[in-house]
């Protein structure tokens, strides 16, 4: 064991984890506080900035009040969560309103103006996209669900706060700016504005064309810094509040799809994770810069200096449980429960099926509209049957991201480490073996794998440890092979579950008309 420890600190839509974890990735223990999300009419999702320092705070206290580790062997603080997101701040750091956070779609009016041109194709100008993809890999998402949109947003219909901001930053560099006093965003936590120029990944900058084109001004932007580099030290004030030495560092912050590809283990190019929380997403370092423009999938700067990450999302995932149980009433009442219901019914959810769409689609298609459903209900259907649909929906939706990222990378990914609170149901990662027709390595420890990746990432920075030694350092809990028996069924299914999607996007697009923004 170390005697070298990082306050790691996860940032999570439903309230940050604060943990204790050495900088060779060993948990020495965690802590949890919920935080209240807003969802408003018209696309709004927002968060009180406020109740994430006050819930982080706190978590930290408790934490550290147990005494896990000697205080004067915390080195450092590291911070990770929600990525593309938007505080906007004065100059003393203070916001100036609630958040906007990664759901948020109330931007998608502005974006589609700045984006449009002639000739077009899916809704872009080609000039323009041409642009943005040469420089940063991507282009603002038409959701309106990127940073971009949401500055632009609040240009709009907030105008005294634009008039008021000194920086709009990323959640977990706002983070970073209260525990350091300096605004500064990482070559990583950045990318997702879409106005760097990412083609030397070791030396990212600002580039004066996308910031016209994103009419956006350079003042409002922080500064950049290296990935996986030191900050700065603790404010001497919060040392004090916290009982922390003064001397501890803080090392960039990043955004949850970086932290959680290193603290999956699969860090080696082409070494693949799948994580299953709020949201979920499968990704894997590759050796190069590349976009796909009509399947919203590129490759952007990683956490880990000089590497690419692929990037892509699916909205929700886990959090479909949550709804059921929450809204429906149809869960077991923990996740023990819940499990022994879906796993009474057999594979194909006696014909039900389930399309876990809740907050519409990033990746393979940016779709804003589009919504959950049940299908194929009838007398006989059962309370299990819809439960167990449910893990297979997200599995469905699992299998359509993987054949997209597949082809981005040009091959086969086998196996895929599964993280997040997913990987805790072993009904899950069965299921997803056997949808997928992948070996899935289920993680130990699966909720804590973005603050174990922070706390790898500070030892990088601090020179604890390289990244090659990152590999291997996370423990299996155990091994998932596809099972030959369900197969034909869930393919079956599978063609189907495409096929709503392309039947009834444009009546969703239709009934949630009014609730997009004007």
């Amino acid at each position: 064991m170390s005697d070298r420890y990082v306050l790691a600190v996860d940032l999570g839509t439903g309230g940050p984890k604060v943990a204790l974890v050495s900088v060779e990735g060993q948990v020495a223990g965690s802590e949890f506080e919920p935080v209240e999300l807003l969802l408003l009419d018209g696309g709004g999702a927002e968060q009180r900035p406020d109740d994430w320092w006050g819930a982080i705070t706190t978590a930290a206290k408790r934490l550290l009040a147990r005494g896990l580790v000697p205080v004067e062997q915390i080195v450092a603080i590291a911070c990770t969560g929600q990525w593309s997101g938007t505080v906007a701040v004065d100059r003393d750091g203070t916001p100036l309103m609630n958040a906007v956070i990664w759901m948020d779609t109330r931007g998608s009016r502005e974006v589609r103006r700045i984006t449009k041109g002639t000739p077009g194709a899916a809704g872009y100008g080609l000039l323009k996209a041409r642009k943005w993809i040469r420089a940063t890999a991507g282009v603002p998402g038409q959701a309106g669900k990127d940073p971009i949109a949401h500055i632009l947003f609040i240009k709009r219909e907030r105008p005294e706060v634009y008039a008021a901001t000194h920086k709009f930053l990323e959640p977990v560099d706002w983070l970073n700016q209260r525990f350091t006093g300096r605004f500064v965003a990482s070559y990583d936590s950045i990318a997702t504005h879409w106005v760097t120029d990412n083609r030397d990944v070791r030396n990212v900058a600002y580039d004066d064309g996308l910031l016209a084109m994103a009419e956006i001004e350079r003042r409002h932007m922080p500064d950049l810094v290296p990935s996986a580099s030191v900050v700065g030290t603790i404010r001497p004030e919060l040392a004090t509040e916290l009982g922390l030495p003064a001397s501890v560092a803080v090392v960039t912050a990043t955004g949850d799809v970086h932290s959680a590809a290193v603290g999956s283990g699969a860090v080696a190019d082409f070494a693949t994770h799948l994580y299953i929380g709020t949201s979920s997403w499968i990704t894997c370092h590759v050796p190069f810069k590349k976009t796909d423009l009509f399947r919203n999938i590129c490759s952007l700067p990683s956490a880990i200096p000089g590497r690419y990450l692929v990037a892509d999302e699916h909205e929700t995932a886990g959090v479909c449980l949550s709804f059921l149980e929450e809204n429906l009433g149809l869960g077991g009442g923990s996740l023990e429960a819940t499990e022994a219901l879906a796993a009474s019914v057999p594979p194909g959810s006696r014909g039900v099926m389930f399309t876990p769409w809740l907050s519409g689609e990033r990746t393979p298609v940016d779709d804003a509209t589009i919504r959950a459903s049940f299908v194929n209900l009838s007398l006989q259907t059962q309370r299990e049957d819809l439960v167990r649909s449910v893990y297979e929906g997200v599995a469905f939706n699992t299998r359509w991201l993987l054949e997209t990222v597949e082809r981005f990378v040009g091959r086969r990914l086998d196996p895929i480490t599964l993280i997040g609170g997913g990987a805790r149901s072993d009904l899950w990662c069965q299921i997803h073996a056997d949808v997928l027709d992948r070996t899935i390595l289920q993680a130990a420890d699966p909720v804590l794998a973005n603050v174990r990746g922070a706390a790898l990432l500070a030892g990088v920075a601090l020179g604890d440890l390289t990244v090659d030694q990152i590999d291997g350092r996370v423990e299996i809990l155990a091994t998932h092979r596809p099972n030959a028996v369900p197969q034909p069924v869930y393919d079956a299914m599978y063609a189907e579950f495409l096929e709503l999607y392309d039947k009834t996007k444009s009546i969703f697009r239709r009934l949630n008309r009014r609730s997009r923004p004007r």
